[in-house]
Parts: structure tokens; C-alpha cells; sequence
């Protein structure tokens, strides 16, 4: 073989190398482009999801790409009852129980959707609900049992009648288990999405019957009147509890609508499902102007413990009417409706305006 030839062969070689190098270069950047172009798409379908209404009052879900909301069969209205928060001592030692981040709107603004996310989870392996004495060590207890819950804030609303003591409060849940009833022991051992809704200190005295649709929780513990509360029918989310290590995948939003429906919806992966309820149980959507967040014990005052060390970004994001940052109300002891707690300490918060406006916190152990 002359060194003509020699050199063809070498020259021809070289050619295929740096042709077969920049196609598979290109086809790695392609991927790329393509997975981020999908995660994109992902994103927005989720916040779209949590944006639309759905056809009424019941159980829907809708998957990805879709965004259509079908109507699914509802599973029994849960046995559930969270927790009213209670004065106590060092209240800013831990979240939940009266001592979160709270967001409150600009002034003049009600919300209509808060919808909680978790952008930034580091070091989470493992969570278990604990009881709290000062609850009477209730709740449902045990690993992966713990709730995220969207609180409004307590105030007098329509629905309360001539009861001027009266308080309306809502709770959007999204809990790993529940009690099939309130009769009864047996858990559902199902992930699943509610709305709990309650009327506080209703009535004139502690024999005031409840409105239709709710039920009497007992005399409250400080007016002269009654504790309404019901359960939204629950939509079923997952068979068995949803592991912690998921958390950064769930994201949990609760919606008011005056004379409309009142939705509780959570979105994991490519699956959206949402449970939803008349407004005018609570006439809520009249005077929702604080909001709270968070992962927090199952039911009953319980704790939500996590391994040791844990941070986590808790992202709360409204919508308001308008393009003016929310407030972020300090931990205190008015800070937080929810008497269920995590085992975090709050870091701390920042607001921010625009289309989307939001706030966003740090809690960490």
C-alpha cells in the first residue's frame, strides 16, 4: 500500500469519527432539549389544571395532556377532623399549630386559587405522625401518614346568620389515610383529596342545631355556641399512602368561587384530581384574604416528624385580581389556622409580585 493510499484511508477514517462524534452530539442535545421541552410542558399543563374549574360539585380527575376534567365516582365523605390550633407556649419553636408563614393578600383583594408547592426538597427519607399531648395524642399515627393542607383564614361570613360570634373556616386536604367513617376505626388506606369546611361557634347556646349539611362537632370551646363541620366527598388520589420521598411531586391548591364551587385539587406527575363542594357552606370565597401551606401531621392535632436533617422551600402562590406581591405574615400566634404541626423550624420568607405572584419560605430541622 503506497502512502497515497495510506493517507486516503486515514483521512476517511478521521471523516467517519468526526461525522458519527457530531451525530451523536447533536442526538445527546436533541434528547436534552426534548426532555426539557416535555418537563415544560408538564409544568404548565399542572398549573393550567389547578386554574380550571370544574363541571360542579363532586369528584374529577383529568390526565396528561388532557384538560378536560372527567367526573370519577366519589369515594364516602372521610371521617376526618383536623385539629383547631391552641394557645401554647413557644409557639415559634416548630411549624403549624398557630406558628406558620402566612399569605395575605394586598389590600382590597380577596383570593379565589392558593395553590402550595414544595420547588426545593433536600434530605427527606422518612416521616411518621406522631400524637401531641396537649391534642390528646389523636390523629392518625404511623410512617408516610401525614396531610398537606391549604388553610384559610377565620372570619365572619354569611353563612354564620345572625350569629355574630359565629366564624367560618376552610381546610383543603389532601391526606395519606383517613377513617372510612366517624364511627368507626377502620382506615381507608387510600391517598386521597377532600375539603373540610366548618362553621365555629354557631348558634346561642351549646343545643343550636347546625345548618343542613353540616355536623355538630360539639359546644365550642369558648362562645356560647356549637362547632359545625363536614367533609367534602373525597376523591381518591392512590391505593396506599403516597411516600414522603414524593413530596417535591405533589403539589396541593384550594379555589373559592362566590356563588360557585369550592375545589380542593392536587396534581402528582401527570395526574390531576380534584374534589369540590358548594361555596355557600361557608360563603368562604367573601372574605378569603389570608392563606397557609404546609406538610403537616394526619388528623387530630398529630405531628408530622421528619429524619434529621431536612430543609425544605414551601412555594405559595395566589390568585388575587391583581399583580401586587402578597404579604408574608410572620410565625405568631395568629399566624396559621390548622392545629396539626411538623417537626420544622421556620427560616425565612420573601414576596413577590408580577403575574404570578407568590411567596416563598424556608423550614428546616
Amino acid at each position: 500500500m503506497n502512502l497515497t493510499t495510506r493517507s486516503m484511508i486515514r483521512i476517511a477514517v478521521a471523516s467517519f469519527l468526526t461525522i458519527f462524534g457530531l451525530t451523536s452530539a447533536f442526538a445527546v442535545q436533541a434528547g436534552e432539549a426534548l426532555d426539557q421541552n416535555e418537563a415544560q410542558a408538564r409544568e404548565t399543563w399542572r398549573a393550567t389544571m389547578h386554574q380550571l374549574s370544574v363541571p360542579g360539585e363532586g369528584c374529577f380527575h383529568a390526565s396528561y395532556p388532557s384538560t378536560q376534567w372527567e367526573a370519577v365516582e366519589c369515594a364516602p365523605a372521610p371521617g376526618y377532623r383536623s385539629a383547631l390550633p391552641l394557645p401554647a407556649e413557644n409557639r415559634l419553636e416548630t411549624v403549624g399549630n398557630g406558628s406558620d408563614f402566612v399569605v395575605e393578600a394586598p389590600s382590597g383583594h380577596l383570593f379565589s386559587t392558593v395553590q402550595g408547592s414544595f420547588p426545593t426538597v433536600t434530605g427527606v427519607k422518612s416521616e411518621k405522625s406522631v400524637g401531641v399531648a396537649a391534642f390528646g395524642d389523636g390523629g392518625i399515627l404511623g410512617t408516610n401518614e401525614y396531610t398537606l393542607q391549604v388553610n384559610t383564614n377565620f372570619f365572619h361570613s354569611a353563612a354564620c346568620g345572625s350569629f355574630s360570634n359565629c366564624i367560618a373556616w376552610q381546610q383543603y386536604v389532601m391526606s395519606t389515610n383517613t377513617p372510612v367513617s366517624l364511627t368507626s376505626d377502620s382506615l381507608t388506606d387510600d391517598t386521597e383529596v377532600f375539603i373540610e369546611y366548618w362553621l365555629i361557634d354557631y348558634g346561642s347556646s351549646s343545643s343550636a342545631a347546625c345548618p343542613s349539611g353540616f355536623l355538630n362537632a360539639g359546644a365550642d370551646a369558648e362562645g356560647p355556641g356549637v362547632d359545625c363541620v363536614q367533609n367534602s366527598a373525597a376523591t381518591k388520589i392512590a391505593s396506599g399512602q403516597i411516600p414522603i420521598t414524593d413530596l417535591a411531586s405533589l403539589t396541593l391548591s384550594g379555589s373559592a368561587t362566590s356563588g360557585g364551587t369550592d375545589k380542593g385539587t392536587v396534581t402528582f406527575d401527570g395526574e390531576a384530581f380534584s374534589a369540590s363542594v358548594s361555596d355557600s357552606f361557608t360563603d368562604i370565597a367573601s372574605g378569603w384574604s389570608e392563606a397557609e401551606f404546609n406538610v403537616l401531621g394526619n388528623a387530630g392535632g398529630s405531628r408530622a416528624d421528619f429524619n434529621t436533617p431536612v430543609s425544605l422551600t414551601v412555594k405559595v402562590a395566589v390568585t388575587d385580581g391583581s399583580t401586587t406581591a402578597p404579604t408574608c405574615l410572620p410565625p405568631s400566634d395568629i399566624a396559621g389556622t390548622t392545629g396539626e404541626t411538623n417537626n420544622l423550624s421556620p427560616g425565612s420568607c420573601t414576596a413577590t409580585g408580577g403575574s404570578a405572584p407568590f411567596i416563598q419560605f424556608t423550614e428546616s430541622n
